[in-house]
């Protein structure tokens, strides 16, 4: 990147080769006028360029993290996903600990693997509901708690 212009998104000026999925990294952080912060986590689950999420099981983890992860704590602001489909971005108000955020997604996994219906599922909650793969979700789950071990290591 240093012989390009610095881009305004943060995850414009990561280099996605050098990365290796699955990993949970602080992208960025704001502090508002107020004095609240915020932290955005990068939650990366396939690896870049090699490999991604299909939409289906992608959405219904979307809807299911986003509803679970607030059982576990007040300061989830949002988790969404990366349009290309290889991650969440997860963002969380007043919490600077990295080792609450990874509690929180592993909590919020292990909730999605014994969900037994994908939150707000239907037409009148959802502007794709026709979308969505339960056991989809729970694969992709599944194996990023497989790899639990790996989620601190951004580099290859």
């Amino acid at each position: 990147m240093s012989d390009k212009q610095k881009m305004n998104v943060e995850s414009f000026n990561l280099d996605h080769t050098l990365v290796k999925a699955p990993y949970l990294r602080l992208a960025d952080k704001k502090i508002g006028e107020n004095g609240d912060e915020i932290y955005k986590y990068d939650l990366r689950v396939c690896q870049p360029n090699k490999e991604h999420m299909e939409m289906p099981a992608l959405h219904s983890l979307e809807h299911l993290m986003a509803e679970l992860s607030r059982n576990h704590s007040e300061l989830v602001l949002d988790i969404g996903p990366m349009g290309c489909q290889t991650g969440f971005y997860v963002s969380l108000i007043n919490e600077p600990s990295y080792e609450a955020a990874l509690d929180l997604i592993e909590n919020t996994l292990k909730d999605v693997l014994v969900a037994t219906e994908v939150p707000a599922c239907n037409e009148v909650q959802c502007g794709w509901a026709a979308s969505h793969s339960l056991e989809g979700a729970k694969e992709v789950a599944k194996g990023l708690l497989d790899k639990r071990d790996e989620w601190t290591q951004v580099f290859a």
